[in-house]
């Protein structure tokens, strides 16, 4: 792990990666993330930049990096903990790699709702775990709304737990995500975003699981022809700051950035709300044909997801606390 560390920073330094460049009085930050420029999340850092530079009065400003410019969710996390990147959007499931409590936010049907969900990330428990990757040397500054995850499949819809036998469905870099899959019946694969289409157009997986604005956007719909609405979890993406940087601002500008931070996610979930209705509508347009199979079988075959974590006192405790928020 030290050698790939070493080589990243090497890396870092031959393209020139700082994390912050100071151009006269301008501070220029460096955010990198995997999406689209159409996506969501990439207007609202946009909008992030612009709430900055004016709070700022133009001191601080946000250059970003989309679609893996800079590398996957997993390397840029691994660049601001060398402090050669400034921040970066990660889901929460790739972030429970470097905070593990993180974990929590992987667990099937976890939440009763949206509204609940928003409570629980923006009241005590949602800063304590942001607070928990301090010390991995990363900041995190507050949640992005990444929807509910559904299954899509290339040859047959997943209506039920059982239609997921023998099936390679590709995941995330997570254990909690994997051991979900498995509970289900399936096989799980983990690929990167950037290569999940041709994974599916050559066969590599048979089906996938995201949410409707990312299906739609990576024109994944274009090979899967099934988008089954389980909704089987509700992972939100966080945003994050390398401490290295966070520690090098004064604390007048660190409360711009979360103050920008904050207005970003607020204006990220209105246009998220929005983006999920339009790709509903697009690709079910482009002949995908979408069902809403009833949740219960699922709820039923994830228990033991739930029961393996029944020693992990810290993370059973906060599974406690969330299904007791109202």
């Amino acid at each position: 792990m030290k050698n790939y560390k070493y080589m990243l920073f090497t890396i870092a330094l031959f393209f020139g990666l700082v994390s912050c460049e100071s151009i006269e009085e301008t501070k220029i930050i460096k955010l990198a993330h995997g999406l689209d420029e159409t996506h969501p999340v990439h207007k609202a850092m946009v909008f992030m930049g612009k709430e900055l530079e004016k709070k700022s009065n133009g001191t601080l400003n946000i250059h970003v990096y989309p679609n893996q410019q800079l590398g996957s969710e997993r390397q840029c996390l691994e660049l601001l903990q060398i402090g050669s990147l400034g921040m970066t959007k990660v889901s929460a499931a790739v972030m429970e790699n470097f905070s593990p409590n993180m974990k929590v936010f992987g667990l099937p049907y976890l939440f009763k709702n949206r509204a609940q969900t928003f409570r629980v990330l923006d009241g005590p428990i949602g800063k304590e775990l942001l607070d928990g990757g301090t010390k991995y040397w990363l900041k995190g500054l507050g949640y992005y709304d990444a929807g509910s995850r559904s299954f899509y499949t290339v040859k047959e819809p997943v209506e039920e737990p059982d239609d997921l036998k023998g099936l390679k469905i590709r995941v995330m870099e997570s254990v909690t995500a994997m051991n979900m899959i498995k509970s289900m019946g399936g096989a799980p694969t983990p690929i990167s975003s950037g290569e999940l289409y041709t994974a599916l157009q050559q066969g590599v997986v048979d089906g996938a699981e995201n949410n409707p604005p990312t299906f739609y956007l990576t024109r994944e719909y274009e090979v899967c022809k099934y988008f089954s609405l389980d909704e089987h979890t509700t992972i939100p993406d966080v945003l994050i700051m390398s401490t290295h940087l966070w520690e090098s601002l004064n604390e007048e500008e660190q409360g711009w950035v979360q103050e920008a931070a904050d207005a970003s996610v607020q204006y990220q979930r209105t246009l998220w709300a929005k983006a999920e209705e339009e790709a509903l509508t697009a690709v079910e347009k482009a002949g995908v044909t979408i069902s809403r199979p009833d949740k219960a079988p699922f709820m039923e075959k994830v228990t033991s997801v739930y029961e393996s974590y029944k020693d992990n006192h810290e993370v059973y405790s906060l599974i406690r606390r969330i299904q007791e928020t109202d």
